[in-house]
């Protein structure tokens, strides 16, 4: 039976305050009610053919509550005139809410909307765009609050968030808020106090202007003879980015790796240094000016990620070149291959030619399925003869990965 039934009417309702509009009424005072509810009914064949369980479903739906049925005569060839539903309406917000049995969520809602109408007027729009993202934030809104009139007060303040003074809140909870109070803050702040090419919650103290902990590089200086530290000591070196920024070494080759043991096992290399490259945003190490007169060698895993990496690197680093991404290391470990769990599909514009098609081939699924080729599986004498190239890996003849 496709007969609409009181859990269907319950569902419709709830729909609507799974997209917010119930509660949204709230605060912009929009008339969603009265409200006609959809109402499937029997044919005049069922009505004929299943006389007793229509009736049955008449009987049911009004016995329900909190909406209101409307009958009309049908008068019928077979079984005479009977009264039959012919419309189901809600009327009243309170019959909507008392039907899905919301009446606490709309109490703790109001009192939402009176503090915020009281506090924070201007927030009142963001209450009625995503009420169920306030209510899942109800018992901390009063901090939300406070939160933002300090900042209002306070705008762009250059400190750490763990030296806000407001009793009752701590460096976790506005970590833990980052997401809600970027939306409320942009809705508050004036614009010279956003930074808005920030952008996004990882980059929340920049966005606002607190001082956020140091970005730190790590790298390896591969030729002894730049050392930057005294002694023969192994050059793993680990600084802020405005040191690195002011570092200039007279090194003319960076490497940048992804794979930690790949960059504490890169061999000795006249003129050269590499970069672990986990965790650090490109944009970070593009701000160090030394870098653009030195040739700039990408490490990554020959996947569709590891392409995608690279593609990113250039928009920072227009001259990277790759290492040992190319079609003949893929093909020449293909004993060593594993599948990439969630393959990029989007196309890329900074890859040079080849790069571009072996790209697609491992996209397109044209060499085997979700191929990867993580970097660590490279054997260290393929890597090592790759590093004796004039020109680079695009030009290392096929051998085998275990000379």
């Amino acid at each position: 039976m496709n007969w609409t039934t009181q859990a269907d009417l319950r569902m419709q309702v709830q729909k609507l305050w799974d997209k917010g509009l119930l509660p949204a009424s709230l605060v912009n005072g929009e008339a969603i009610f009265p409200r006609r509810l959809t109402l499937k009914k029997p044919t005049s064949s069922e009505l004929a053919g299943r006389f007793e369980e229509v009736r049955t479903w008449i009987a049911d739906l009004r016995q329900g509550t909190h909406y209101r049925v409307v009958m009309r005569e049908l008068r019928h060839h077979v079984i005479g005139s009977n009264a039959i539903p012919d419309e189901i309406w809600i009327d009243t917000l309170d019959n909507a809410v008392s039907l899905i049995g919301k009446g606490r969520d709309v109490r703790r809602f109001n009192e939402l909307v009176a503090l915020t109408r009281e506090r924070q007027p201007a927030l009142l729009p963001w209450l009625a765009r995503r009420p169920l993202k306030a209510l899942d934030s109800a018992e901390d809104w009063p901090h939300l609050l406070n939160i933002i009139g300090w900042m209002q007060a306070h705008p762009r303040p250059g400190i750490y968030l763990r030296q806000i003074d407001i009793q009752g809140i701590h460096t976790k909870f506005i970590e833990a808020h980052r997401g809600v109070l970027s939306e409320l803050l942009d809705l508050v702040l004036p614009p010279e106090a956003i930074d808005t090419e920030a952008g996004g919650m990882n980059h929340f103290c920049r966005s606002y202007g607190f001082l956020d902990k140091p970005l730190r590089i790590r790298f390896r200086i591969l030729d002894p003879a730049f050392a930057l530290l005294p002694g023969s000591a192994d050059q793993d070196i680990t600084i802020n980015q405005d040191a690195f920024n002011r570092l200039n070494p007279r090194i003319s080759r960076v490497f940048i790796t992804e794979n930690e043991i790949n960059f504490l096992a890169f061999p000795e290399l006249p003129g050269s240094m590499v970069i672990f490259g986990a965790g650090y945003g490109f944009d970070m190490q593009a701000q160090a000016e030394w870098l653009q007169r030195c040739t700039i060698h990408y490490w990554g895993d020959i996947d569709t990620h590891g392409f995608a990496i690279l593609d990113q690197l250039r928009a920072y680093l227009p001259h990277t070149v790759s290492f040992l991404m190319d079609r003949d290391t893929l093909m020449a470990h293909e004993l060593l291959w594993v599948s990439e769990p969630r393959p990029m599909r989007r196309d890329l514009r900074r890859l040079n030619k080849e790069e571009r098609a072996l790209f697609e081939d491992l996209r397109d699924n044209r060499i085997g399925h979700a191929i990867r080729l993580e970097q660590e599986r490279i054997g260290f004498g393929w890597v090592r003869s790759a590093l004796k190239s004039p020109v680079g890996p695009s030009d290392i003849q096929h051998r085998d990965p275990g000379e």
